[in-house]
């Protein structure tokens, strides 16, 4: 099972990617769009079409979401626990 860091969305897949270019992509630096670490200083980095967020930022920008209301249901508070490791 492969553990990429970075996983590249908007883009079409092609299955004949050739292995040096995979490398390539692989190596490079990518920094989150909103809080500027490199790929290399978070768990995972989403990339899409000019934007990249990493896991952490997006876990903020999850909660952030779902504490809007100011009282979250009960499954997005299940969610929340998940996230931050909090067990019931």
């Amino acid at each position: 099972m492969s553990e990429d860091k970075v996983i590249k969305l908007g883009e079409k897949r092609d299955k004949k990617v050739e292995k040096s270019e995979q490398e390539n992509t692989q190596d490079s630096l990518v920094y989150c769009s909103f809080c500027h670490r490199p790929n290399t200083q978070v768990l995972k980095m989403v990339q899409g079409p000019g934007v990249n967020i990493c896991s952490e930022c997006a876990m903020i920008a999850v909660q952030y979401l779902i504490l809007n209301d100011r009282m979250p249901s009960a499954e997005a508070q299940q969610i929340l626990d998940a996230f931050w490791g909090k067990a019931r």
